[in-house]
């Protein structure tokens, strides 16, 4: 077998239509273009959205406003209720240990401390924010709070 040899298997290829080459093809004449009007001239068929000048769709769509920022930090919240059921007496908590625990997605997720709950045992919390009841709470239950820095990518790439 050689190279000139080779064909396509039988039914794989189609030929291409070839309108306008007289009224026995079938698709002579019009060539499939219908009678007259915008989309029967050769050319383009009109920009995209344009309707005839109809009020276009698109134009009747409300904007979208406003912008996203990109420094924006995002904190995921954990109650005290979850950290006194999982959580031992005198116990450090920590992003990480909140991770190993499964009260956070990721280990490296800015944490915010919310009140929801009592707490009955100390806790030794580092934290990136916590709620002034929630740290009441906590420090009345014997434990500490400290307050961990965060901060923000600033080498993220232009969009």
């Amino acid at each position: 077998m050689k190279l000139h040899d080779l064909r396509p298997n039988e039914g794989a290829t189609r030929n291409r239509k070839r309108i306008g080459r007289g009224t026995g093809s079938g698709r002579g004449k019009t060539a499939g273009r219908g009678t007259k009007g915008q989309n029967a001239r050769s050319g383009s068929g009109g920009r995209r959205g344009f309707e005839g000048g109809q009020f276009s769709f698109l134009r009747r769509l409300p904007r979208m406003r406003g912008f996203n920022n990109r420094f924006k930090v995002t904190y995921t919240p954990v109650n005290l209720d979850k950290m006194g059921e999982r959580f031992e007496a005198d116990a450090q908590v920590t992003p990480a240990t909140l991770f190993d625990t499964g009260l956070l997605g990721g280990s490296k997720e800015p944490v915010v401390v919310l009140a929801r709950g009592e707490i009955d045992k100390p806790l030794h919390l580092q934290v990136h924010r916590i709620s002034k009841s929630a740290r009441e709470k906590v420090e009345a239950a014997g434990g500490t709070v400290d307050i961990l820095p965060f901060e923000v990518n600033r080498n993220l790439p232009r969009s």
